[in-house]
């Protein structure tokens, strides 16, 4: 009898590797990565009285906050910048980060349930929660393209677009691609030890006022400066202002720091995540 052999287009088994899944094998899950996308954009917003409109609301909220707190009482300076643009921009960047860490940081927390069920690349899900991130990033952003189109026509502002226009989509994707990088190391880590979650609630919140959100790189004094500048996220945040405000101070050798730092961290991620990914099923 003649023997049949068959190629698999892939084989589930017991071992891992730090190079788990093929581009083909995540082509194939699109589909479940466009459904929970979904899923996770409506669990932030079900049975609530507004639903999305607090995508505009919180950043919103935040916004007058920091008029009120940092611009009116502390006396903050924004620079040349108007201190509405100043904050709202870097609110809504800050947001993407921080939303998208905290929530890959808990890949196996809280979904314990499903990778012990039925498999599919473990990857998929912090993926996922970076996506949703990213379309609730795109609305405030969108609000602050109007804020800036108000301020030019009608209060006379003058913005001057040059070619660092062109580097914004590079902003948000190191801003992004470090927050999934450290979320997916910090996954495995919570898996472990529950107790780091509460470092990595702390740990963000701390993170912030080493960034400048609240505040310009330029109203740091010089011989302290270098510390806000060994944060990797810095260099973003300023491009990121530059690229719609047309005011920021970055330079070439800074951006070129954010990129080695971004691209170390997720390529370092995504293996140890691979690895490690199978082995906490039965920790969780």
């Amino acid at each position: 009898m003649a023997t049949i052999n068959k190629k698999w287009d892939w084989v589930i088994d017991n071992k891992t590797s730090f190079w788990s899944h093929g581009f083909k094998e995540l082509w194939s899950y699109r589909h479940l990565l466009g459904g929970l996308v979904k899923r996770h954009f409506l669990l932030y917003y079900q049975q609530t009285v507004l639903g999305p409109l607090w995508v505009l609301i919180q950043p919103v909220l935040t916004l007058v906050t920091y008029l009120l707190v940092f611009n009116k009482l502390v006396g903050i300076s924004t620079g040349s910048l108007p201190p509405v643009l100043f904050y709202f921009s870097g609110i809504i960047l800050w947001s993407f980060f921080s939303d998208s860490f905290t929530g890959t940081s808990n890949t196996f927390r809280e979904n314990a349930q499903v990778f012990s069920k039925v498999y599919f690349p473990r990857i998929i899900m912090p993926v996922s929660v970076l996506s949703t991130q990213f379309i609730r990033f795109l609305i405030p952003l969108l609000m602050l393209l109007v804020v800036i189109g108000y301020y030019v026509l009608f209060l006379k502002m003058h913005l001057s677009l040059s070619i660092w226009l062109l580097a914004l989509p590079l902003a948000v994707l190191l801003t992004g691609s470090i927050a999934l990088g450290l979320g997916l190391l910090f996954s495995v880590l919570t898996a472990k030890y529950r107790d780091i979650n509460n470092l990595v609630a702390l740990g963000v919140r701390l993170l912030m006022f080493v960034t400048p959100v609240i505040y310009p790189l330029e109203a740091i004094p010089a011989q302290t400066r270098w510390i806000v500048q060994l944060n990797p996220l810095t260099p973003l945040f300023e491009l990121f202002r530059l690229s719609l405000l047309g005011d920021g101070i970055v330079t070439g050798l800074q951006l070129l720091y954010s990129l080695i730092f971004a691209m170390l961290v997720l390529a370092a991620a995504v293996l140890f995540f691979n690895k490690q990914g199978d082995k906490l099923i039965d920790v969780v």
